[in-house]
């Protein structure tokens, strides 16, 4: 949405910051919201973020979402002076009435968050060190909402990692397929079919109640996690997707992102190869802030979560594919089918490790350690 500045400048005057305005920089990461740097007179920053609502349905719950879940990681941190405490946690400014959001004329949605200076994002990570920071913060952000009642979040996505839902929209997708998408899927449907019975486990243990509900951030790429210039973990990002969900979704989509040493999109499967030794960078870190916070049952079930998420993805760009493309956006006609084939050959890569994955969970489990 092409917005002019002297709008941008009415929109942040509408929030509780105290500062006047000196200069407004485009972010150029991100492809649903519009996000903008905000410089001030002091040396107090500031980014000013448009909420997609053709994305985000019901976008004053969205940032309602985000604002409960923030206040509460805030008040983990008593001890901290109020800047730091702004490079901890995400935090969201009121407008002049009140609210943690603005709808301007146009019905479009802004928050206001303080800008985490000095700090780092990656898109990939390129060692294991990055992984175990990254796993450091992404469970200290579950741990620190252990005891958050989920149940006051909104479901932004309803079903988001529901693999029963997944697998019978898959279904309609292949009833109103053309003969030709069907003929270049014949391997990759055949894949679904073989595997769909393991990944429905997690979500009928979720339903059995084996398994708690927890907040889980739903979006965990290693570039939603800032970094200090020393590379240690500072503050998770992005919380749009915040909602009820279980841990495996979190540890899961993780490791999906940061595992998989070939682009998502790559087309020389030859290439597309899960990284064992990151996955155990990740899970050490992850469990280090996490272990006490989780069930047996919860860590024993981690890795079965990995593999559920890729197969989530996989399922996802096929079932696009078979529907014509119409979610993601694709760059040529077999991009969403070149995506489906690396999420599947992933797990094939995961499954031929599944030895040394089982010996690394055994290794940080719980009996383990102590």
């Amino acid at each position: 949405m092409g917005l002019n500045t002297s709008h941008l400048i009415t929109v942040f005057n509408a929030f509780n910051h105290y500062c006047t305005l000196t200069e407004i920089q485009e972010f150029s990461s991100g492809h649903i919201n519009d996000t903008y740097l905000i410089r001030t007179t002091g040396q107090q920053y500031f980014v000013l973020q448009r909420i997609n609502a053709e994305v985000f349905k019901n976008v004053p719950e969205l940032i309602a979402n985000k604002v409960k879940v923030s206040t509460h990681l805030i008040s983990k941190l008593p001890e901290l002076p109020i800047e730091e405490k702004h490079r901890r946690v995400l935090t969201f400014l009121p407008t002049k009435t009140g609210a943690y959001y603005h709808q301007d004329e146009f019905d479009q949605f802004w928050n206001l968050t303080y800008y985490i200076s000095n700090s780092i994002s990656y898109d990939t990570v390129t060692n294991k060190e990055i992984a175990y920071e990254g796993g450091k913060l992404f469970g200290k952000f579950i741990s620190q909402t252990r005891d958050f009642d989920a149940s006051e979040l909104v479901e932004i996505i309803p079903d988001f990692h529901n693999v029963p839902i997944r697998l019978l929209q898959f279904k309609h997708a292949k009833q109103k397929a053309s003969a030709e998408r069907i003929r270049k899927t014949s391997t990759e449907r055949l894949r679904v079919e073989a595997l769909k019975e393991e990944m429905v486990i997690l979500q009928h243990l979720k339903d059995e109640g084996k398994i708690p509900t927890r907040v889980t951030h739903n979006d965990t790429k290693i570039s939603n996690a800032l970094f200090d210039k020393n590379d240690k973990g500072l503050c998770v990002i992005d919380t749009d997707t915040v909602m009820p969900g279980i841990v495996h979704n979190d540890f899961g989509d993780a490791i999906r992102t940061i595992c998989n040493i070939a682009a998502e999109d790559e087309q020389d499967l030859s290439l597309v190869k899960f990284n064992v030794v990151y996955y155990e960078a990740y899970l050490k870190g992850f469990l280090e802030e996490l272990r006490d916070s989780l069930s047996d049952l919860e860590i024993q079930y981690l890795a079965r979560g990995a593999k559920t998420i890729i197969f989530i993805m996989g399922l996802r760009f096929l079932t696009d594919y078979l529907a014509g493309d119409v979610y993601y956006k694709t760059s040529y006609d077999a991009h969403n089918l070149d995506r489906a084939k690396n999420q599947f050959k992933l797990i094939e890569s995961f499954e031929e490790q599944y030895e040394a994955i089982l010996k690394i969970s055994k290794k940080y489990s719980r009996s383990s350690i102590n």
